[in-house]
């Protein structure tokens, strides 16, 4: 299958989630992300305010299945230029399970500035010989919420 060295292990699911929503605008390899994703995991993200469409309403967060982020990202992704870069990690890992707490940085461009940082934190699971993402909750940077030292650019 093409996508079978992107669950060998935590560092290449991880370069892979970060690398099929980055690019161009343009079309996104969705069943790259689909791969990479358990069949019940969840995107989840913090609210500034009310639910955005197709997220199911949950206190303080939005939540979605693989398809529901899908179909609410794919639109500004294939619309927009949209790069989303690691610049720190720490990872735990118990037996088949691993959590990943990776800072990351957004941007419009390689080239310029991020308009945008906050810490993915990634739940993990080994089974039947690969890695799979069962969550990810996200949350972005300001006010009070910095990014530790330790998961500051490496």
């Amino acid at each position: 299958m093409a996508y079978e060295k992107d669950v060998e292990s935590i560092d290449t699911i991880i370069n892979a989630l970060y690398d099929v929503i980055s690019g161009p605008a343009g079309p996104k390899d969705w069943d790259r992300e689909r791969h990479l994703l358990h069949p019940t995991a969840r995107m989840m993200r913090g609210l500034p305010a009310a639910a955005p469409a197709g997220a199911a309403p949950t206190p303080g967060l939005a939540v979605f299945s693989t398809e529901q982020f899908i179909s609410a990202t794919g639109p500004r992704l294939s619309a927009e230029d949209f790069y989303e870069y690691e610049t720190g990690r720490e990872v735990f890992r118990f037996g088949r399970l691993a959590h990943v707490a990776s800072a990351y940085a957004s941007t419009t461009s390689p080239a310029r500035e991020p308009f945008a940082r906050g810490i993915n934190s990634i739940q993990l699971w080994y089974d039947a010989g690969r890695w799979w993402i069962l969550g990810v909750l996200w949350d972005w940077e300001g006010g009070e919420a910095r990014i530790p030292a330790s998961l500051k650019r490496r």
